[in-house]
């Protein structure tokens, strides 16, 4: 089934085509425009200058994926997009370019979760990996423990009361002086750190109780206090540069921090779940500490681990293109009526309407 899939849920627009079916899972091409140069000036994403430049290029990357992929529209078999969760105005564009393009060439339009894809992405790299398992969601707005029952049947038993993992790790990594987005120069930073000795010491993440849930926000904010703290014992400012061995500190501490708390949950919901398939993936999933943590706990627990390549950790649409063809076997499709949410819960209500219809 050759799938053509659109991805715009926050600040990459991406397309890709895939031909996948029970026992072929292949990627034909994999097209994704970034905006990190225009949020790098404001320090995040803004969500409507981000619509407005999804609406700017999705025409061109859709273009370039089917050029790439060596096809022409009319051999493609069906439209996935992302509907949900994330930034509304974003979601629309890909969602009404997927509609208009499915309705053009006559093709069932998929509506697809995006934190359901992000476990798809480890599909094409790794096609002996079936549900059921356990997937770990690390991202930019999710932190989350999804035991997966089958491709379509997702049931979340733990994730973060307040901030995610990758939220905590930009923002920590802005009011150090990192570039944005701070995430890869946080993972380099802290490898220097590790290399010396390491006093700091921050709250873990893991929620001391019998939930499999995590907080970032006390963590992330005893980071910023210790940031503070030293910008005031040394008499700096906050445009003034922290000492590099501080800031290595840091980076070390509080990596180590969210790894240790991660996987404490992580090694309490194997146990519970007996599982002996494990997804890692996520933006944070590209993270080589966290890698390096969640692959020692799998082998703890004698779980195989999957990992998608750190190149399809964050958004992109080859993950939206994997899901896709094992929503389509579940019967979720949409019409021309189909919406973007901006929430979770948004997206829990209209995949059970889905499944009802049966389009």
């Amino acid at each position: 089934m050759l799938i053509l899939a659109i991805e715009s849920s926050c600040d990459e627009t991406a397309a890709a085509v895939l031909d996948m079916a029970d026992d072929r899972r292949l990627v034909l091409s994999n097209i994704v425009s970034s905006q990190i140069e225009t949020h790098a000036l404001y320090g995040g994403v803004v969500p409507e200058i981000a619509s407005r430049a999804h609406a700017e290029a999705v025409s061109g990357v859709v273009s370039e994926a089917v050029r790439a992929a060596g096809i022409s529209l009319r051999n493609i078999e069906a439209v996935a997009v992302t509907f949900a969760p994330g930034l509304i105005g974003s979601l629309l564009v890909g969602v009404s370019f997927a509609k208009s393009l499915a309705y053009a060439l006559g093709v069932p339009l998929i509506p697809v979760n995006h934190i359901r894809a992000h476990a798809a992405a480890a599909y094409p790299s790794n096609p002996d990996l079936t549900a059921p398992y356990l997937a770990l969601i690390v991202s930019g707005g999710h932190t989350s423990l999804f035991d997966v029952r089958d491709y379509t049947d997702f049931s979340e038993i733990g994730s973060t009361r307040d901030d995610a993992a990758g939220e905590a790790f930009d923002k920590i990594g802005r009011v150090m002086g990192l570039p944005y987005p701070g995430g890869a120069a946080m993972d380099r930073l802290a490898a220097e750190g590790l290399r010396q000795k390491v006093t700091l010491k921050f709250p873990s993440p893991a929620i001391p109780d019998d939930t499999l849930d995590f907080s970032f926000s006390g963590l992330k904010t005893a980071v910023l206090n210790a940031i503070h703290t030293e910008r005031q014992r040394l008499g700096l400012g906050d445009r003034d540069d922290l000492p590099d061995a501080f800031r290595a500190e840091v980076a070390a501490a509080f990596t180590r921090t969210v790894v240790d708390g991660v996987c404490l949950k992580l090694r309490e919901a194997l146990r519970r779940t007996n599982a002996k398939k494990l997804v890692l993936a996520g933006g944070v999933a590209a993270n080589s500490h966290l890698r390096a943590g969640v692959e020692k706990t799998a082998a703890e627990a004698g779980a195989a681990l999957y990992m998608p390549p750190k190149s399809l950790c964050g958004d992109n649409a080859v993950m939206v293109g994997a899901e896709a063809y094992y929503d389509f076997k579940a019967g979720i499709t949409a019409g021309l009526d189909l919406n973007a949410f901006a929430s979770d819960e948004g997206a829990e209500a209209a995949e059970k309407d889905f499944l009802a219809r049966k389009i």
